[in-house]
């Protein structure tokens, strides 16, 4: 039988989403930066204004409305006109480039952007400019227009804003690309309403709580996080980005009650020198996805923080999926128990359902659930079946149904026969006192299949182990799923998401491959 998560009651809208804090709190901070405040009353007193002068410029209900911006307030202030004026917001990653800013443009057919002043030479290289309303620029004094500050300030001529269609389209955000060119994944008011509401409710939000994203908030996981916790009248503290000069001084000096980032990101966090178990101390969850979380990273933050990470799992197409309840046990190297909303089902490939603690392929269906990609009836259809969602994951629930994470399918190594994930592998190679990041990657061999191949980042002054040495340290624990090989590299590559970019690492391995053919 499938495991459900308790059912999340959605009785909210996006044009609700600021409603507990002004209610409650009209004067108190919303938005917290090392740059300013934003109260309730100001938040919604600036989306109002900017939603109206967007449709003054020319938009309708429908459009799309691209937008290439790192983490800023500002960012929040331009969601929020978004869904009061009814366009689908579509964010770019900030590290896209020329090409790739293309592709999301091309995709959704946005009708104008949003672009940081910073990353001109790039947004000037694409097509940007060719777009039927053009480009809003944000930050630098340089005169260009329509700046995003003039739009924000102006008081409109008109209030009047859009009747709302609760199944219309509010959001388009792109997967990572690393399986072919990035997807539009469409989300609408109704699903993005239950995203929020049920990550409200797994967090177990309050209005007393102080929320930090450590993450983008162009990509789902950031985003839902924060605007769960608007949702919840929650203060939101936007870090503009995620090294330890910019996340240690907040956790200083907000005092946030739940902090969210990537592996990669907090492990370096907590490796800095400066950092000290009471910067952590305001702190009741610590929530890591995105990415496996290693032991040695729970090892080093519970050492440091005296606190446990707590793992969660989620996807574009339906946000945060399952969490280690905040109330709840929490079981190191879960994914834990679904989130409110969820059912989950493990099944083999003639999908058929599999019992406790057998691994299998995970279905998901949940009121969460895009509406699909945009204009991609194919790949919509293909990741579809009698309502349930096919994530490409593999997955086991234990006999409390926590759900324990096996690998990505298209990952998994195939060494005679034998299953290997990528992530079991890295984790061994981590817990090597010299090792700071490790990328884990199956390779051609007549013999086997696959061989196993390691890439592996050294951390900076340690000494560089004998290969010898780290095959046999990683036998030690995953035994036959150890590396056959080791490659040290100088810096590991990542993802436009952080993580480690296995897609890269295997390109690596292919050029590597065809040189010795």
């Amino acid at each position: 039988m499938p495991h459900v998560g308790p059912l999340s009651e959605n009785s909210k809208q996006l044009s609700d989403l600021l409603k507990v804090g002004l209610v409650n709190r009209p004067n108190d901070p919303a938005l917290v930066s090392m740059e300013g405040v934003w109260s309730w009353s100001d938040l919604d007193s600036a989306a109002n204004r900017l939603s109206a002068n967007y449709l003054a410029l020319g938009l309708e209900p429908g459009d799309r409305v691209a937008s290439l911006m790192p983490n800023r307030t500002a960012l929040f202030v331009h969601y929020i006109a978004c869904y009061k004026a009814c366009l689908v917001l579509t964010p770019l990653n900030y590290r896209y480039t020329a090409p790739e800013i293309d592709h999301a443009l091309d995709v959704s057919d946005a009708k104008i952007i949003l672009a940081h002043a910073e990353r001109a030479a790039d947004v000037a290289g694409s097509k940007a400019g060719e777009l039927p309303l053009g480009i809003v620029w944000y930050g630098g004094e340089d005169g260009r227009t329509p700046s995003f500050d003039a739009l924000v300030k102006a008081e409109p001529q008109t209030g009047a804003l859009p009747a709302i269609d609760s199944e219309a389209p509010a959001a388009i955000f792109f997967t990572s690309g690393s399986t072919g060119p990035a997807k539009g994944v469409t989300h609408t008011r109704a699903s993005l309403s239950h995203i929020f509401e049920s990550a409200a409710q797994s967090f177990e939000l309050t209005p007393n709580d102080v929320v930090l994203p450590g993450s983008s908030c162009t990509h789902i996981g950031g985003f839902s996080f924060a605007m769960a916790a608007l949702l919840a009248g929650a203060r939101v503290v936007v870090a503009r980005s995620f090294d330890h000069e910019e996340i240690g001084p907040l956790l200083r000096t907000t005092r946030p009650t739940l902090l969210s980032m990537l592996p990669t990101a907090l492990l370096h966090l907590i490796r800095e020198h400066d950092m000290t178990t009471a910067d952590f101390s305001s702190l009741r969850l610590i929530r890591s996805a995105g990415d496996k979380v290693s032991a040695e990273l729970e090892k080093e933050f519970a050492a440091l923080a005296k606190k446990t990470v707590r793992e969660g799992y989620g996807m574009t197409e339906f946000g945060l999926a399952a969490l280690n309840p905040p109330g709840g046990a929490d079981k190191l190297g879960s994914i834990g128990l679904p989130a409110p909303g969820f059912e989950f089902s493990i099944r083999n490939d003639d999908w058929n359902e599999l019992p406790a603690d057998e691994q299998g392929r995970l279905w998901v269906k949940t009121p969460t659930q895009s509406a699909g990609y945009w204009n991609d009836e194919k790949a919509s259809a293909e990741v579809i079946r009698d309502g349930w969602f096919d994530t490409g994951d593999e997955m086991k629930v234990d006999g409390d149904g926590y759900n324990w994470f096996c690998g990505r399918r298209k990952q998994i190594i195939v060494h005679d026969g034998s299953n290997i994930s990528p992530q079991e592998v890295e984790e061994a190679l981590l817990e090597h006192a010299a090792v700071e990041l490790a990328g884990v990657v199956g390779v051609i061999d007549e013999a086997h299949g696959e061989s196993v191949r390691a890439y592996v980042e050294i951390k900076v002054d340690a000494e560089s182990p004998k290969m010898g040495e780290l095959i046999q340290f990683a036998k030690a624990r995953v035994g036959y799923k150890a590396p056959e090989e080791i490659v040290m590299i100088e810096k590991m590559p990542l993802n436009p998401t952080g993580k480690v970019d296995r897609t890269s690492l295997k390109k690596f391995a292919a050029a590597d491959h065809a040189h010795h053919v």
